[in-house]
Order: structure tokens, then C-alpha cells, then sequence
């Protein structure tokens, strides 16, 4: 087999696309600052639903998604997983209008260790020293921000955990990954609704003209695409390559963050950083280090 067609190498393509979307994501948040953070999550979720039904038929999943919906035990987990998932949008949202994409890089940065960290306490799986010396090098870094800036790392440690534990609980439902979206956004639709019943909507969002209606249905695709990206990735490619891939985003929005909204980089918070880097250094290199000697 060539190198070419490796599963790593077909799943590239797919992973790549996901997080480089997730990574621009700001800028499409950016437009829809007029609006509340609440507004645009309605919207997202809203939108969302046709967009993963859609998906799901596509993907053959469309029986899966509908059986879902009959499984009360399944449904508990859910909800779990709509409401962990409607956070982190919300938390992520609101920080990126509130001028913190810089926080939400740190956040997603921090999400893979908070990962190992989850497997460890709730999974059962052992840290191995390097796994260990990874977290506490971390765990250095947000406590230098937490002592210097404690208003902001509440961001970061908000989003870290609220998908790290949205992971957890997906990797507990037995339900694969679009129609485990469909049933999300549809338990989450009618919150959604009634919000909208209630007047979270304002003048300046759907209705005040085609650009913004065109930007807040959009909002679906955005959401649901790189989802499916990175499903097919997951499938085709190593969970150690898929690893290194995930880093992609959250720099992608930390660079946008200090060199095109010129969010402040001090020192307290660039030593932060540091420590995470370093922490994913360590990491990365144990993740090689274990491949190289399964193979």
C-alpha cells in the first residue's frame, strides 16, 4: 500500500477540514456580534436540526437517529450530552463577542489533557509518567493565569471540561456520531423554541435582513459539517494522528487572536502558554513514543 492510501493519510483530508473550521469559527462569530450569545445559540441549534437530519440520511444513519428516540436509557445520556454540548456553544460564543478568543484557544488547548485526566478518574485508565508530568506541567500554567487573572480562566476551564465531559458521555452512548448529533439538537430544539417564544429574539437577528438571516442559518452548516469531518476522520485515521490534528484549531484561533484583534499577550499570560505547549510537547512525544512501540 502506498503511503498515499494509508488510513492515516485518507482521514488527513477530512480531519484537517474539521479543525480548521472549528479554528476560523471566530471570524463567522465575529459577524453576529450584534446579537446575544443566547440569540445565536437558539439559532445554531434551530438550524442544526434540518442540516443533521439531512446528514444523517445521507450516512444511512436515519433509522439509527429515529430508534434513538425510543430509548429512554439512551435519551437520559443524551440530554446529558445536549446540555454539556449547549454549555461549551454558549461559553465559546459569548467569550469570542466578548473579545477573549484567546482564552477559548487556551481552552481548547487545555481539552486534550483534561481528556486523559477524565479517562483517568471516571475510566479508570492509568496515567503513565510522562501523561502525569504532562497534567502537572499544565496544571502550573492555569495556576499561574488563575493567580494572576482569575477572571479569565474560567473561559479556558469552562470549555476544557464541558467537552471533555461531552466526550465521556458520547463515548458511554452507543449511537454513532451524526445521529448522536440529530438526537442532540432535537431535544435541545424545543428549548431553542421557547426561547423564541419568549423574546430572546431582538430586531437586529432573523427578520432585519438577508444578510443576518443568511449568516444565522449558515450557523447549522458550520456547526454540523466539521462534525461530520472529523467523524470520517475518526474512522480513518490513528487516535494518536488524529491527536496531533486537534491542535490545528486552537491555534489557528490564537493567532487570529493576538495579530488581528490584538488581544493582550502579558507575560503572566504568555508564561501560561508556555506551560501548555510544553505539557503538549510531553504529551505528543509519549503518544509517538506508545505508537512506535505497538507497532
Amino acid at each position: 500500500m502506498s503511503r498515499s492510501s494509508t488510513p492515516s493519510a485518507t482521514g488527513l483530508p477530512f480531519a484537517l477540514g474539521a479543525y480548521l473550521i472549528w479554528g476560523a469559527m471566530p471570524l463567522y462569530i465575529k459577524l453576529l456580534t450584534d446579537l446575544s450569545a443566547f440569540e445565536v445559540l437558539a439559532h445554531r441549534i434551530v438550524w442544526s436540526v434540518p442540516v443533521a437530519l439531512i446528514c444523517a440520511l445521507l450516512f444511512g444513519q436515519l433509522r439509527e437517529y429515529r430508534e434513538a428516540l425510543t430509548r429512554p436509557r439512551l435519551l437520559a445520556t443524551m440530554l446529558a450530552s445536549s446540555a454539556l454540548i449547549s454549555l461549551n456553544w454558549s461559553v465559546y460564543m459569548w467569550a469570542i463577542m466578548h473579545q477573549q478568543v484567546m482564552s477559548t484557544s487556551l481552552g481548547y488547548y487545555l481539552n486534550p489533557l483534561v481528556n486523559v485526566l477524565l479517562g483517568r478518574l471516571f475510566l479508570g485508565e492509568r496515567l503513565n509518567r510522562w501523561q502525569s508530568a504532562a497534567v502537572v506541567i499544565a496544571a502550573l500554567g492555569v495556576a499561574i493565569l488563575l493567580f494572576e487573572e482569575p477572571g479569565a480562566i474560567w473561559i479556558s476551564a469552562t470549555l476544557a471540561l464541558s467537552f471533555g465531559l461531552y466526550g465521556l458521555v458520547r463515548k458511554m452512548a452507543p449511537i454513532s456520531s451524526i445521529a448522536g448529533l440529530g438526537v442532540e439538537v432535537t431535544l435541545l430544539a424545543p428549548f431553542a423554541l421557547l426561547a423564541f417564544a419568549l423574546g430572546i429574539g431582538t430586531a437586529k437577528g432573523f427578520g432585519s435582513g438577508m444578510g443576518m438571516n443568511l449568516l444565522l442559518m449558515g450557523s447549522g452548516v458550520v456547526t454540523a459539517v466539521p462534525l461530520i469531518l472529523f467523524a470520517i476522520a475518526a474512522r480513518r485515521m490513528s487516535y494518536t494522528a488524529l491527536g496531533f490534528v486537534q491542535y490545528v484549531g486552537p491555534t489557528i484561533a490564537f493567532l487570529l487572536s493576538v495579530f488581528l484583534w490584538k488581544e493582550p499577550l502579558y507575560p503572566e499570560k504568555l508564561l501560561c502558554f508556555a506551560c501548555i505547549w510544553a505539557a503538549i510537547a510531553v504529551f505528543s512525544a509519549d503518544a509517538i513514543r506508545r505508537a512506535r512501540a505497538a507497532r
